[in-house]
């Protein structure tokens, strides 16, 4: 394919991609394909010669669409959203078309500092201190394994860095059971183990108990163990569990403790400051990450890790062989040292574009809708008939059961077998609940409704 080519590809496919987020309501929004249908249909090795891009494009129309769960569905209320504003989908053309590599200033000169504009356009929007600075990462997952990777090598005295863990006390690091299991993953990647990940009790609200995490750290030191640092959650996956932050920190900073909170989700409604008593202290934070594409509209992967002070991040991530020198500049931004991986893609540029596309205020009055839509629709399937809701909303994810495990799991089967909305299970407390999330960018109260009227329609056949 050549340039002249591409541009006239380039606009069948945006004319594509307008009939099929048109078209998208008309559409189950889980795949309706079993394991293996999709793989049948592609050949077993890749061709010698060239092929008709007609004939490419052809078969993606038929066979990509049918077997995509469709992220972008106003009726995707599961897990939580990815979503792909028209002007981030704008965005990410761009980036793709430029394909800069953007691991150092002088590779990327405009992708380094509009990311440091973009961190600061969203530290000041979510309400956070201008002493944090930070970074773009593919996702929360990357970032919080740098903190547990900068909790670990601060905790050695940087040792680490050069000899590893051998030899030295156990290292500890704490978080309650509604993290993420992303800390879970971070713990065993950075080699402190998994049994070394203490997961504290929390309180009524399901919060962290401070006073159980000052109990656990005294009792790891006097076994001889190392305290390296605490996760802290705004916004748990499971329902929505958000930790008491003042109070948490206090316990963590008084232990000399590096800190890392996961608002990966709730972060974004952060932007609304009626929202921000969630998060209350995370100004005391060493490291704090939430996730653009989950609910602003950001294409993913974008997710913004902010520091307190970058220095120890970088002193556990940071490389500068010669070959990555930038002559002439000791002390510049180099944004591969803040982070795993060395090779960067261009994500400011999507975030620069919403965030101008659609104004703070658009943005706020959308997750402003969500929330009170969430709300309407749990007091609707309260309303239904063996239906109980488990977990009140938190911003807007809540869950409920129908009758006990075995009915609500067949129930949720059944909900996502018809197609109309696509919801995601959990469990509580033991028991399996559903699990509802509102955040899909182009959701409509009616969109939110729908899934109230599939609940009494095919819980009554059960």
């Amino acid at each position: 394919m050549t340039h002249d080519e591409l541009l006239e590809w380039s606009r069948r496919a945006a004319e594509w991609a307008l009939d099929y987020h048109n078209g998208l309501r008309d559409r189950p929004v889980r795949a309706q394909v079993a394991y293996g249908d999709t793989a049948a249909k592609l050949p077993a090795v890749a061709p010698d010669a060239p092929e008709p891009m007609e004939q490419i494009f052809a078969d993606f129309e038929a066979t990509v669409p049918n077997a995509i769960t469709h992220w972008q569905h106003p009726r995707f209320f599961a897990y939580f959203p990815a979503n792909a504003s028209p002007a981030s989908m704008l965005a990410e053309q761009l980036t793709s078309a430029i394909a800069a590599q953007a691991m150092l200033w002088q590779t990327s000169p405009a992708a380094t500092e509009i990311e440091q504009v973009m961190v600061g356009w969203l530290r000041a929007a979510l309400g956070l201190s201008d002493h944090f600075t930070g970074t773009i990462h593919d996702s929360a997952t990357t970032a919080t394994l740098s903190a547990v990777l900068t909790m670990r090598d601060r905790a050695t005295g940087w040792r680490s860095v050069e000899d590893g863990l051998f030899g030295g006390p156990r290292l500890r690091i704490y978080a309650s059971a509604q993290t993420h299991s992303s800390v879970d993953k971070a713990a065993r990647v950075a080699g402190i183990g998994q049994a070394n990940l203490v997961k504290v009790p929390t309180r009524a609200d399901y919060g962290m108990d401070p006073d159980a995490l000052d109990a656990a750290i005294r009792a790891d030191i006097a076994a001889g163990h190392k305290p390296a640092g605490v996760v802290l959650c705004t916004g748990g996956t499971s329902i929505g569990a958000c930790d008491p932050i003042t109070e948490c920190l206090a316990v963590a900073k008084r232990h000399d403790l590096y800190t890392h909170v996961d608002a990966a989700w709730a972060g974004s409604a952060m932007i609304c400051a009626e929202f921000r008593d969630l998060w209350g202290g995370v100004d005391r934070a060493d490291s704090v990450v939430f996730n653009p594409h989950k609910w602003l509209g950001v294409q993913f992967d974008c997710a913004v890790q902010f520091l307190a002070d970058p220095a120890p991040q970088i002193r556990s991530l940071g490389l500068r062989p010669e070959y990555l020198q930038t002559l002439g500049q000791d002390e510049i931004v180099n944004f591969n040292e803040w982070t795993v991986p060395l090779g960067r893609r261009f994500r400011a540029l999507k975030v620069w574009f919403v965030l101008r596309a659609y104004g703070l205020d658009g943005l706020r009055q959308r997750i402003r809708n969500h929330v009170a839509w969430a709300g309407e629709l749990a007091e609707a399937i309260k309303q239904i008939e063996g239906c109980e809701i488990v977990t009140g909303p938190i911003l807007s994810l809540f869950t409920f059961q129908f009758g006990d495990d075995a009915k609500t799991e067949a129930l949720l089967e059944r909900i996502n077998d018809d197609g109309r909305v696509y919801l995601t299970q959990t469990r509580h407390e033991g028991r399996f609940v559903i699990r509802v999330q509102v955040g899909q960018f182009d959701c409509t109260r009616d969109d939110v409704m729908t899934v109230a009227e599939v609940v009494s329609q095919i819980s009554r056949n059960l």
